[in-house]
């Protein structure tokens, strides 16, 4: 992996998705904590309880409970 924290998860926009990034690439945008742990499957097996404990991910704008803009 590119660093300690390789996934990004970007403020939610207008429409309540959030733009993943894994490792530098833009890979799509979520609109729930189950949407950014199949994104998280090219990594390794993550469920969405993973993802809310994950420390690979840096959430901006909110944490994984925020979806609204």
């Amino acid at each position: 992996m590119a660093s300690d924290r390789p996934v990004v998860i970007y403020p939610p926009d207008e429409d309540g998705g959030r733009r993943v990034r894994i490792d530098g690439v833009i890979k799509g945008r979520a609109f729930s904590v189950r949407d950014v742990a199949a994104f998280m499957q090219e990594l390794q097996e993550f469920d969405e309880m993973d993802v809310v404990r994950s420390g690979l991910i840096v959430w901006r704008g909110g944490g994984p409970d925020v979806w609204t803009h």
